[in-house]
C-alpha cells in the first residue's frame, strides 16, 4: 500500500499539481477540502506552520501549502496577500497596479509538512515578469499573467507536466519527496508540532 500524505487545502489546482509530483514518486495524495485560517502574518513560512496548527491530529502526515506572487516594484505585493488580492482586485487590477514599472516578479511557496516528527517547512520560488495581459488557460490564480525567466509563455498556456517541472509549488513539493526518501515514511502516529524545521 502506497504511503498516505492528506493535503489540506480547498484549491483542487493545487491538488493536481501536488499529485503529479508525488503520485509519480509513490505517494498516495489524500485531498481534504478544508478552509484552513489564513492569518495575515508577514511571511509565507509563518502562515504554513500556523495553518498546520488547524489540521486535525489524527490526520498524519499532513500537508498544507501557501504561495505568493511578489513584485518587487511594488515593494512585494501582493506577496502573503495574493488570495485576498486575487478575490478583490483581480489580475486586472494588478496589471493596473505595474502598469509604468518594472513587470519583474517571483512566485514563491511553502510547504508545510507535519508527522510524529514534527513540522517541516520546504520553500520554491521561480522568478519571471508580469505578462501585459493574462493569457491561457491552464492552471489558476496568477497563472496566466505569469512569464518564468526564459520563456515567451506564461504558466497558464503551459502544459500541467511542463509546469510543474518549474513551478515555485513543484520545486516545493519535490524537495518534501526528497526529504521523505532520506527520512523513510514512518507509520501515522499522533503528530506534536513542538519543533519547526525550514528546509530552503
Amino acid at each position: 500500500m502506497a504511503p498516505r500524505v492528506f493535503f489540506y487545502t480547498s484549491n483542487p489546482g493545487k491538488v493536481h499539481e501536488v499529485e503529479l509530483v508525488l503520485g509519480d514518486l509513490g505517494y498516495d495524495v489524500v485531498w481534504r477540502k478544508a478552509e484552513l485560517i489564513e492569518p495575515q502574518m508577514d511571511s509565507l513560512e509563518k502562515v504554513a506552520a500556523f495553518k498546520l496548527m488547524g489540521v486535525p491530529e489524527p490526520d498524519s502526515p499532513a500537508m498544507v501549502e501557501d504561495s505568493g506572487l511578489f513584485i518587487p516594484s511594488l515593494g512585494g505585493f501582493p506577496g502573503v496577500y495574493s488570495a485576498y488580492v486575487l478575490r478583490t482586485v483581480g489580475l486586472d487590477g494588478v496589471l493596473r497596479l505595474v502598469r509604468g514599472k518594472d513587470r519583474a516578479a517571483e512566485f514563491r511557496a511553502v510547504v508545510g509538512f507535519r508527522d510524529d516528527r514534527g513540522v517541516q517547512l520546504f520553500t520554491g520560488a521561480v522568478r519571471g515578469r508580469i505578462a501585459p495581459s493574462p493569457r491561457g488557460k491552464n492552471g489558476f490564480g496568477y497563472d496566466p499573467i505569469f512569464i518564468p525567466t526564459g520563456y515567451r509563455r506564461t504558466t497558464a498556456e503551459m502544459a500541467s507536466e511542463e509546469k510543474n517541472r518549474l513551478s515555485h509549488r513543484g520545486i516545493a513539493v519535490r524537495k518534501l519527496a526528497q526529504w521523505l526518501a532520506r527520512e523513510g515514511t514512518r507509520p501515522p502516529r499522533r503528530a506534536r508540532t513542538t519543533s519547526v524545521r525550514n528546509v530552503a
